[in-house]
């Protein structure tokens, strides 16, 4: 898989794992929102979870940052990674705004071992084993679910509640989309120039994390 034919792997696998990847894009609990007929006990049990999954995920977006800085031949690479980092404080300030008006508490939320298997992948991903290539990959495909998902309630014929736009907006909006691009961008570089093995450790991995993907929505949704 050599040349042009990883200009644009990301593309190549999208099409290769529609099938997962829609389950994870389009998975009842977000159509669910779209149509207006989330349970609100569902959505509370997705914020609890995704603020304790959250917490998790700082570090590993702090340790892709340092593989970037030791790895990565493109200075920009690290402009991006730090403005994904810095949101995340504000995304931590909004899940507890947001849990106050619900009346959510989190410092009294048990992960869910769904959560945990998450998180444990995630810090997997931290190992120094794994490259620079392979993180970023990961690291688009986490924050591109959440994207595609959320600007899909947001779309034109969406009946999503407007007490729940706001949470929509926070990942469906258009800024959050070019990050995305971003990300892709760097991880179709990346992987235009890695060794096959790394290729298909990164594509493993992308495949790993629509599984999460889907049980995560699954959980949330009350099917687990």
């Amino acid at each position: 898989m050599e040349g042009i034919e990883r200009t644009a792997m990301t593309d190549t696998w999208l099409k290769k794992h529609r099938q997962i990847y829609l389950g994870a894009t389009r998975h009842p609990f977000i159509l669910g929102i779209r149509d207006g007929s989330v349970d609100l006990s569902s959505f509370k049990r997705w914020l609890g979870q995704d603020y304790l999954f959250v917490r998790a995920f700082v570090p590993f977006v702090a340790s892709v940052l340092l593989k970037a800085s030791k790895e990565s031949d493109e200075n920009a690479d690290i402009d991006v990674l730090l403005g994904g980092l810095a949101a995340l404080n504000d995304e931590i300030a909004w899940f507890k705004n947001e849990a106050s008006k619900l009346g959510v508490a989190l410092a009294s939320v048990v992960p869910h071992p769904i959560n945990l298997n998450y998180c444990r992948f995630l810090e997997s991903l931290m190992s120094p084993d794994v490259d620079y290539t392979q993180a970023i990959t990961a690291f688009w495909a986490i924050e591109t679910v959440y994207q595609q998902s959320f600007a899909h309630c947001l779309e034109e014929g969406s009946k999503t509640p407007d007490d729940l736009k706001q949470t929509c907006r926070r990942w469906g909006n258009d800024d959050f989309g070019q990050y995305c691009r971003a990300l892709r961008s760097i991880a179709d570089r990346q992987l235009a120039k890695a060794s096959d093995d790394v290729v298909a450790k990164a594509e493993v991995n992308l495949l790993n994390i629509l599984e999460h993907e889907v049980q995560f929505w699954n959980m949330s949704h009350g099917k687990i």
